[in-house]
């Protein structure tokens, strides 16, 4: 019978110590929303993604430098039908030496394709292992999901009250949030589904240039929170979008992610607005495609 349990591998250049104990870092590579033991035989820990996902895991095998299994004691996902679906299963490393290099095998066994979450699971835990996790080893630095935070009130833009309008959008996009994130907060994502011509970067406060021929827009970075929400404060464009806001917001889903989209702080129903609306929504149509099949449509062919 074939095996149709979840697994991918990594080659890494550094010894079987360096990535076994890169893999005990969990806050490192995983998430930082980690409490418990994550080093040591028999100690157990808990994960949660906001309200979307909670696990308790114990360690049943730690043996350095060669195997360590996480068993999923308690589970619980909001976006699925049976919420407990990862319960019982194992999250299994392998490692072993490779001539000059180490060789990860990462099991998540029980995850299996009946499974309703296990698209977004495969999904996730690719990028989690095959980016965050082998970054953290030859680099010293993975992008594990941030700290929990409480989101500050809404702040209502400069010069607008609150009779201001908005432009609002949600979709489907079907690949986990981090991908998502990365087609917004990045110069090759943004250039990949907006503007080829795109200078930017992921940083709060930092200035992104957006040029579609004769014409430029500038977006300061207001807020980033990997993987949920980007956040854009408009210093220079058509003279109506001065001064708006564009917020990107993600929510996990069984198929993917929620995108949703708001452009704040018009001051009026305008031929702009109407004209600014219906652009974003093919943008937004980019970007779906760009995160879903590796290609968006980006300016010109969308202008």
């Amino acid at each position: 019978m074939r095996n149709e349990d979840f697994s991918t591998t990594i080659t890494v250049a550094a010894t079987p110590a360096e990535v076994f104990q890169a893999i005990s870092h969990v806050r490192g590579w995983w998430s930082e929303n980690v409490s418990g033991h994550t080093d040591r035989a028999n100690g157990e820990f808990t994960y949660h993604y906001q309200d979307v996902h909670r696990a308790k895991m114990q360690i049943t095998t730690f043996k350095p430098d060669q195997r360590m299994v996480w068993h999923v004691i308690d589970n619980y996902f909001k976006f699925t039908t049976d919420e407990t679906e990862w319960t019982g299963t194992n999250i299994i490393f392998d490692i072993s030496k490779q001539d000059d290099r180490t060789v990860l095998r990462f099991t998540h066994e029980g995850l299996v394709p009946a499974f309703e979450c296990f698209q977004i699971c495969h999904d996730a835990w690719t990028h989690y292992i095959q980016d965050s996790l082998k970054n953290l080893i030859e680099t010293g630095k993975g992008s594990p999901t941030p700290l929990d935070t409480a989101d500050p009130e809404p702040a209502t833009p400069a010069g607008h009250t609150g009779s201001a309008k908005s432009i609002c959008h949600r979709l489907l996009i079907g690949v986990p949030v981090e991908k998502v994130f990365a087609a917004l907060s990045t110069q090759d994502g943004l250039a990949g589904w907006w503007t080829p011509d795109t200078m930017a970067k992921p940083q709060v406060g930092s200035i992104a240039r957006f040029v579609f021929d004769d014409y430029f827009k500038e977006m300061e970075v207001v807020e980033l929170k990997p993987y949920s929400k980007v956040k854009w404060h408009c210093l220079q464009a058509y003279h109506e979008w001065i001064g708006t806001t564009v917020t990107f917001e993600t929510v996990p889903h069984q198929q993917g992610a929620i995108l949703l989209f708001r452009h704040e702080g018009w001051k009026d129903y305008s031929d702009e607005f109407a004209s600014c609306s219906y652009a974003w929504a093919l943008f937004l149509g980019s970007l779906k495609a760009l995160c879903e099949t590796g290609t968006g449509t980006p300016y010109p062919a969308i202008g």
